[in-house]
């Protein structure tokens, strides 16, 4: 420190306070439609031409061929590439049709597959609806004296279990009242003999 100049050492300090290293953090901000006009135009120019140094960088340090094609809202076409734009186009289209035609077959197949599974279910789905019909009694003029016994012998074997699943039922409601009858005999017995 001087003793000539003692505010020297105070203007050194704010000297190296204006020195340092200011870092500006950036904050995350939430994706989504701006919509201010002029901003949404701001931000996709400045993306843009982001995205295009990005695919540029790529195509340098990479030795790639990168092609990147933006619309605007406005439905301006803006573009990079990093050779001749139709040529990286065209090698996609060779590519992407080579895949998908790769892959067709077994899409075919399984398409054909789900139709014979469909007719199949079709055609079971009909034998049903006629067999339902007939054991309503409907559509039995082309049925042969054979068909009519399995529809009867059906018929019956059907109504059996229908006739003891009613009485299953009403036996346990006959048990039930015979029960509660029971029940009420005893109580009235018990109010008598305590009367």
């Amino acid at each position: 420190m001087c003793k000539l100049y003692p505010s020297l050492k105070l203007l050194t300090l704010s000297v190296d306070c204006r020195l340092e290293k200011r870092t500006m953090v950036r904050g995350k901000i939430e994706i989504k439609k701006i919509e201010n006009v002029t901003s949404r135009q701001v931000t996709f120019s400045k993306r843009r031409s982001g995205l295009f140094k990005k695919a540029h960088e790529l195509s340098v340090l990479c030795d790639a061929q990168v092609a990147a094609i933006v619309f605007s809202q406005s439905g301006r076409l803006h573009e990079y590439s990093s050779s001749q734009m139709e040529k990286i186009i065209d090698r996609y289209g060779k590519f992407s049709n080579a895949f998908y035609v790769a892959e067709r077959p077994q899409v075919e197949r399984y398409l054909q597959e789900l139709k014979m599974e469909i007719d199949r279910m079709v055609k079971k789905i009909d034998l049903l609806e006629v067999h339902h019909r007939k054991l309503l009694g409907q559509g039995l003029d082309s049925c042969s004296v054979t068909e009519l016994q399995e529809i009867d012998t059906q018929i019956e074997k059907s109504l059996r279990i229908v006739r003891s699943r009613k009485v299953q039922t009403l036996g346990h409601k006959y048990i039930y009242n015979i029960y509660t009858h029971v029940n009420d005999v005893i109580m009235s017995s018990l109010v008598d003999l305590g009367a």
